[in-house]
């Protein structure tokens, strides 16, 4: 009887051992933001979907403090030592942490998304073409004053890639004709700061004629700030990204449109390539490394189906 008793502690005990390094065999892939916004949850919608076609492996998405490179990188530090096998990283400054972000990349496998950062040895960049967004608003700014007149932009991060190819992009657009984008504002995604910058933009420049909200939350807060002031409908919007508030300003005619994104596909694809990747198989990586998910632009006449295709993919 003892010794069936002994053999059925090592059998449970060798169980454990066995169970315990299937659960440690487990890779983790990590989904790092450059920022808290609510923009990310659609992302996050992705991730999810992702893991459940994933099961050998464990999805995370992270939120730094703060938006800020420093801060950024010591989430990501803090991920290689608790072990995760790849990060998918919204470079907040990647003209600074370039190096910092090669590190990242030769301790695991490194992807980035929204924001590139291309002088890195990041695997690759999946997400969109930021100076074709920053086209498409140039259109709609074109649009919106055929007569021409002076814009304002609101950004978070001026010196992330997005922000910078996205004004690339309005800029090569308006070049030659009567708009203007004559200022952009920064906020270090900073809401508050957001918003004062829209109402001190309308005291320092009474006769704007358009505003540019570059990035989720900007918009929303140019709209706020609008109306407050009374003058909301004077004074032409045009938006990125599809913040509910920003829908609903495009469906009620405040906002002229807004270029949208697919944050949803970022991680979703991205969770999936890189756990192809890590199990050897690298056929879903371009030459040239960047897998660009299109947007597209939203107007008053396809608002309402935008938002139900989009309710109906995060199931909110």
């Amino acid at each position: 009887m003892k010794r069936l008793l002994m053999a059925g502690a090592a059998f449970a005990m060798a169980l454990s051992v066995t169970l315990s390094a299937g659960a440690q065999d487990k890779k983790t892939l990590a989904f790092v933001v450059n920022g808290a916004s609510d923009f990310w949850k659609i992302a996050e919608a992705g991730v999810k979907k992702a893991q459940e076609e994933l099961p050998n492996y464990t999805l995370e998405f992270k939120y730094p403090e703060q938006s800020s490179a420093a801060i950024q990188q010591r989430l990501m530090d803090d991920l290689v030592a608790a072990g995760v096998s790849a990060i998918m990283v919204s470079a907040v400054d990647p003209k600074t942490s370039t190096d910092a972000l090669d590190r990242v990349a030769g301790q695991v496998l490194l992807f980035t998304t929204d924001s590139d950062a291309p002088q890195s040895k990041r695997v690759a960049y999946i997400g969109s073409s930021n100076v074709e967004l920053g086209k498409d608003a140039g259109k709609l700014m074109l649009k919106a004053l055929p007569d021409g007149g002076k814009c304002i932009g609101f950004v978070g991060l001026p010196g992330a890639d997005n922000a910078r190819e996205r004004i690339e992009g309005v800029q090569t657009t308006i070049k030659g004709s009567k708009v203007e984008l004559v200022d952009v504002r920064g906020d270090d995604i900073d809401f508050a700061r957001a918003k004062r910058n829209v109402a001190d933009a309308l005291s320092a420049m009474p006769d704007v004629a358009c505003m540019v909200g570059f990035y989720s939350y900007n918009t929303p807060f140019i709209y706020e700030t609008l109306k407050e002031s009374g003058k909301l409908g004077q004074i032409k919007i045009i938006g990125f990204d599809e913040d509910p508030v920003t829908l609903g300003g495009v469906r009620e005619g405040a906002i002229v449109g807004t270029v949208v994104q697919n944050p949803y596909e970022w991680g979703y694809q991205g969770m999936k390539l890189m756990a192809k990747y890590l199990d050897g198989d690298k056929s879903g990586i371009p030459g040239d490394g960047l897998i660009i998910v299109p947007g597209q632009v939203i107007d008053k006449a396809n608002v309402d189906s935008f938002e139900a295709e989009l309710k109906a993919r995060i199931g909110k």
